[in-house]
C-alpha cells in the first residue's frame, strides 16, 4: 500500500513539474509577404541587401522569420491579386517594391503594416499623408527619382556638351515614372535642352521608340525608373548602343548592364533600410509614426566599355567624379 502511495505521489509531482512546460504556447514565427513589381533577377541586388539586413538584426530566414515572395514583371495588372494572395497567408508585414506594388499592397489592406522600397513619390501616389508622419499603415524609403532628374540631365549635358536634345524613356502607366518625366521639364529648360518623349509601356515598344528618338535628332537618352525598364535593362542599353545614343540611368545596375552612366542611391542601403523598418514594426512600432526616409548617399557609375563601343570619350572632369568605373 505504501509503495503504491509513494508511486502515486511521485507521479503527481512529475505531472506538476511538467505542467508549466506543456502550458507554454509556441512562439509565433513572424511572417513577411514580399511583393515586387520587377523580375526576380532585376530585384536580386536589393533583395540580397534586404536579407542581409535582416540577418544583421538577428532574423534567420527559415528559423525565426518566414518570407513569402511574389515577383511580377510581365503583367502588372496581376499585382492586386498577388497582394491579396499574400494577405491570405496571414502575413505580419507586407513588403512592397516599386510604386506599383506599394499601391497594390495598400489597396489590399488598411491594417497590416506595409514597408515599401523603390517608391518615387509616396505622397502624390496616395501611400502616405506626409514624409514626417505617414499617417496610415504604410511607410518606408523613397528613391527620390523625380528629385534627381535635374542632376542627371546636368551630368548628361556635361558629358555630351554639344547635344541639345535628350530623349526621355518613361512609362505613362507607371505611377513612379510619370513624376520623373514631369520633373524633367524645368531642369531641361534651365540647361537649354529640348526633351523628346519616349512613352513606352512594354518591351515590345522599345525598338521603335529608339528609332523615333533618332529621327527626332535626339543626341542622348535618359531612362526613368519604372518596372518595365527595370526588368529590361540590357535590352535598353543595347538599343541605346545600336542607335548611337549615350545614356544615363537612375541606378547602378543599369550601368553594369550597359548604360553609359548611372546616378542615384545604391541598392545596398535601400535593402538594409527596408529590413530596419521591418524590425521596428515587428517590435511594436506603428507605420503611421515612422517617418519615410530619403537616401542621402548617391553614386555615379560610368561604363567605359560602353563609351568605347560608342566611340565616345567621357570628359575627364566627369570621369574623375565617378564613384565606380566599369572597364
Amino acid at each position: 500500500m505504501r509503495c503504491r502511495f509513494l508511486g502515486l505521489l511521485l507521479a503527481g509531482v512529475l505531472a506538476l513539474a511538467l505542467a508549466p512546460v506543456r502550458a507554454q504556447p509556441a512562439k509565433k514565427v513572424p511572417r513577411l509577404g514580399y511583393l515586387a513589381a520587377v523580375s526576380a533577377s532585376a530585384d536580386a541586388p536589393r533583395l540580397e541587401a534586404f536579407r542581409q539586413g535582416l540577418r544583421d538584426l538577428g532574423y534567420v530566414e527559415g528559423q525565426n522569420i518566414r518570407i513569402d515572395y511574389r515577383h511580377e514583371s510581365q503583367d502588372l495588372r496581376r499585382l492586386p491579386a498577388l497582394a491579396e494572395e499574400l494577405m491570405r497567408l496571414d502575413v505580419d508585414v507586407l513588403v512592397a517594391v516599386t510604386t506599383n506594388a506599394a499601391q497594390a499592397a495598400k489597396r489590399s489592406t488598411d491594417t497590416v503594416p506595409i514597408v515599401f522600397m523603390g517608391v518615387t513619390d509616396p505622397i502624390t501616389t496616395g501611400l502616405a499623408l506626409s514624409l514626417a508622419r505617414p499617417g496610415g499603415n504604410a511607410t518606408g524609403i523613397t528613391n527620390v527619382a523625380a528629385i534627381l532628374t535635374g542632376k542627371r540631365l546636368e551630368l548628361l549635358k556635361e558629358t555630351v556638351p554639344g547635344n541639345t536634345r535628350v530623349a526621355v524613356l518613361w512609362d505613362p502607366t507607371a505611377p513612379g515614372s510619370v513624376p520623373q518625366w514631369e520633373a524633367s521639364q524645368g531642369p531641361a529648360r534651365t540647361l537649354g535642352l529640348q526633351l523628346h518623349s519616349m512613352e513606352v509601356s512594354s518591351p515590345e515598344g522599345y525598338a521603335q521608340a529608339f528609332r523615333d528618338a533618332v529621327k527626332a535628332h535626339a543626341g542622348a537618352v535618359w531612362v526613368t525608373l519604372n518596372p518595365v525598364a527595370n526588368s529590361n535593362q540590357k535590352l535598353i542599353a543595347d538599343l541605346a548602343l545600336q542607335n548611337g545614343l549615350p545614356s544615363i540611368c537612375a541606378r547602378g545596375d543599369y550601368a553594369e548592364n550597359g548604360c553609359l552612366m548611372a546616378y542615384g542611391p545604391g541598392y545596398g542601403n535601400e535593402g538594409k533600410d527596408g529590413a530596419r523598418y521591418v524590425d521596428r514594426i515587428l517590435k511594436g512600432a506603428r507605420p503611421a509614426d515612422l517617418p519615410i526616409e530619403q537616401p542621402t548617399k548617391f553614386e555615379l557609375l560610368i561604363n567605359l566599355k560602353t563609351a568605347k563601343q560608342l566611340g565616345f570619350a567621357v570628359p575627364r572632369p566627369v570621369l574623375e567624379r565617378a564613384d565606380r568605373v566599369i572597364q
